[in-house]
């Protein structure tokens, strides 16, 4: 597990929402045009925060970001009954942070697990929240397992692409942040 004290995981919490706000949709300017960081923004989470609240809270965050437009009367073409396949897909990236955590070491070793766990996560939650959209949200006619399979074929290598990006930024940070804190008691 990480063990981070309570300061460094507000720390972390508050970027981890700042980064969903600011890359969600087209709710508020996305720093023009950065991928959507949701995925990570869970996947992180997982790793790095401990009380059980923070998930039900980041849920309800991206919820009421979607949500209001709606409410407003603008359009939201997601917004269906299938809405509810995001709690399992986040809590898939959720729970394969968390895993994840319990098997870090400070170590090129520990890139197994991590990526495993990230594809494993990101996966998961693909096929909960693209096939629960596909075969649930009343949006495609006579829905099939063909044009599904060619769906996540097409989608899902970019969706996983800005996941490992974020990701990856994360590890870098964590690492440089590790080597700085050896550095700095090795003095």
């Amino acid at each position: 597990m990480l063990p981070l004290t309570s300061r460094q995981q507000f720390t972390v919490g508050s970027v981890l929402v700042l980064l969903l706000v600011a890359t969600r949709g087209q709710h508020f300017a996305t720093l023009h045009s950065l991928p959507g960081a949701s995925w990570a923004v869970f996947f992180l989470a997982g790793v790095y925060l401990r009380p059980a609240w923070i998930f039900p809270a980041l849920l309800a965050v991206v919820t009421a970001m979607d949500l209001t437009p709606w409410l407003m009367g603008e359009g939201q073409f997601c917004i269906t009954t299938a809405y509810a396949f995001l709690l399992p897909a986040y809590g898939s990236l959720w729970l394969a942070g968390h895993w994840y955590a319990g098997h870090h070491r400070l170590a090129l070793s520990t890139l197994l697990p991590l990526g495993l766990s990230a594809f494993l996560g990101a996966a998961a939650s693909e096929l909960f929240s693209s096939g629960g959209f596909y075969f649930f949200s009343g949006r495609f006619a006579e829905p099939n397992m063909m044009e599904f399979a060619g769906r996540l074929v097409k989608y899902f290598p970019s969706y996983l692409g800005s996941f490992a990006f974020y990701v990856g930024i994360a590890a870098l940070v964590h690492a440089g942040f590790a080597a700085s804190r050896r550095g700095h008691t090795a003095s």
